[in-house]
């Protein structure tokens, strides 16, 4: 096991040929031998370390999913359409997908608190552009610039408290740094409509930029440096621009594709590209010293089916957030205030985490593919509900869908992230975790894209019908609802990869772990 294990166990032989997707791949402190022959010493991790690890992570995911509360003021405000401002949500995961992985193998080579540290200054120049941006492009491109600081941020952040804790200590720290980073996507909408009210939407990220960079002399003067000397010195970038060359214009199709027609030469050029970019990155991780991605683990059928569950939850959960955002504070619908928006978002994000106690004892009695498959019937039932949006619904008609939802996503997601690291070899659980992180990454921005090119698609076609703008936009929420649906029942065919997978009872690791289960799959080695 590499990242979590207690003595942070590194393989003596192969590892400089594992992937570095892992948030924690990264922390390895101790060499193999010491650790195989000696058993974990509790070891608590130290108050600057923890606390900037944590307030950073909490930052990181409440910034997140604050954004899309933000874009029809932003919009307002700078003159730009919230179609384009689609950049500001998609950008941040692309950037953040390529990054993630890159990250923590320069941490490995070049200190993980330098990197970390530059994460967080990353991070305070982004918020500071955005905040200054008279426009939507400053905007996209501080986004996009965050995109590459959050990902640096958690993957970095996580590595600083492996390497600081051990034993209880260390199942602690994982513990909090998860409640912290769910609490803050669960409170970022909400936080994001209170400062619109208070300071306009720049108070978001000039209040981000403050905590990130009081976060900077705290990890200075409190935690110290760490490296992994038994890592190749190698940094698969060839592998990072492949990820790009395949997202980014697959994206871009996706979002371009109803204004460009299906059929034209930049769509196909496009789509094009972009299988030449899977091609591509097929190509260069298996000659690669240190791939992004070991290739082998991909022949594994159950952390296939599990990474693709967590695309799905993460894709499902992102547009839902994105769609419901929009047609709440449309004043042609409800006509919400940002706070109220992120008010009317409490639902879901309650459901997920009150939720998420009980997914562990369901997957041991049902087992784990039967609770993939009934969490994802669940979302479609809700996803179906809204299908048959009108413009008549009032607020209170959401609620069971929404409810639905993020029960259904929250139930598929629990055992998808524990069979993507249970069912692989335990020197592959951090390169395990590494994927399902990306994916949550990749499975955002596909999503948002096409979810949000049919919801505008299908507005303005029922405009240019005739129809009224509240039945337009409800027209465009019922199509791109349509898409959640089928996303979401596509996922019960998952059953099918992962039936051979057995749940175990938790551990003490595992319960830590559960605590990150809704924004982050953490490696949990299976001896610990």
């Amino acid at each position: 096991m590499t990242g979590l294990h207690p003595r942070g166990v590194v393989s003596p032989s192969g590892g400089e040929r594992r992937s570095r997707l892992a948030l924690l791949y990264s922390a390895r402190v101790s060499s193999a031998s010491a650790a195989a022959v000696d058993p974990p010493v509790a070891r608590k991790a130290g108050t600057g370390v923890l606390t900037a690890a944590c307030v950073s992570a909490l930052v990181v995911n409440a910034n997140t999913s604050a954004v899309t509360i933000l874009l029809p003021a932003i919009s307002e405000d700078t003159g730009t359409p919230v179609a384009q401002l689609q950049w500001a949500v998609t950008g941040y995961m692309l950037v953040g997908a390529a990054v993630i992985v890159t990250s923590g193998s320069l941490g490995d080579i070049l200190g993980r608190r330098r990197i970390f540290l530059a994460g967080l200054a990353l991070f305070v120049a982004s918020c500071v552009l955005i905040a200054l941006s008279d426009s939507g492009s400053g905007v996209i491109a501080g986004r996009m610039i965050q995109g590459a600081a959050g990902s640096t941020i958690l993957a970095c952040g996580m590595s600083l408290l492996s390497v600081d804790s051990a034993g209880a200590g260390q199942m602690r720290a994982i513990t909090l740094w998860g409640a912290a980073s769910a609490a803050g996507a669960a409170a970022g909408p909400l936080v994001g409509g209170v400062l619109v009210e208070l300071s306009g939407w720049q108070g978001l990220f000039w209040i981000d930029a403050a905590i990130a960079a009081a976060c900077v002399p705290l990890t200075l003067l409190t935690v110290r440096e760490s490296r992994d000397p038994n890592r190749s010195k190698s940094i698969d970038f060839l592998g990072t621009i492949m990820i790009a060359v395949l997202l980014v214009p697959l994206v871009l199709a996706l979002s371009e594709g109803t204004s460009w027609g299906w059929v034209s030469l930049p769509t196909l050029g496009c789509f094009a590209i972009s299988i030449a970019g899977a091609f591509g990155f097929v190509y260069v991780e298996r000659r690669a010293e240190a791939p992004l991605v070991d290739l082998r683990l991909l022949r594994n059928a159950v952390l296939v089916g599990a990474t693709i569950a967590i695309l799905i939850v993460a894709g499902a959960i992102n547009a839902l957030m994105y769609l419901l955002s929009l047609y709440f504070q449309d004043p042609a619908a409800f006509g919400f205030s940002a706070l109220e928006a992120g008010l009317a978002t409490l639902p879901a994000a309650a459901a997920m985490i009150l939720v998420t106690p009980l997914i562990t004892p369901l997957a041991l009695k049902i087992g784990p593919g039967r609770a993939v498959a009934l969490g994802f019937a669940i979302a479609t039932i809700g996803s179906g509900i809204l299908v048959f949006v009108g413009a008549s619904w009032m607020y209170v008609a959401f609620v069971a869908p929404l409810v639905l939802i993020a029960i259904g996503l929250g139930i598929a997601n629990g055992p998808a992230s524990a069979a993507s690291t249970s069912s692989v070899d335990p020197n592959d659980t951090g390169a395990a975790s590494g994927i399902s992180n990306m994916a949550r990454y990749v499975g955002g921005s596909l999503a948002v894209a096409a979810a949000a090119t049919i919801y505008n698609a299908a507005t303005i076609n029922h405009k240019e019908a005739g129809a009224s703008a509240s039945d337009a936009l409800a027209a465009g929420l019922s199509r791109a609802s349509i898409l959640l649906a089928l996303f979401s029942a596509a996922g019960i065919l998952l059953i099918l990869l992962l039936k051979r997978f057995r749940a175990r009872p938790p551990r003490p690791a595992d319960l830590a772990a559960a605590a990150a289960v809704t924004t982050h799959t953490i490696p949990v080695p299976q001896d610990a």
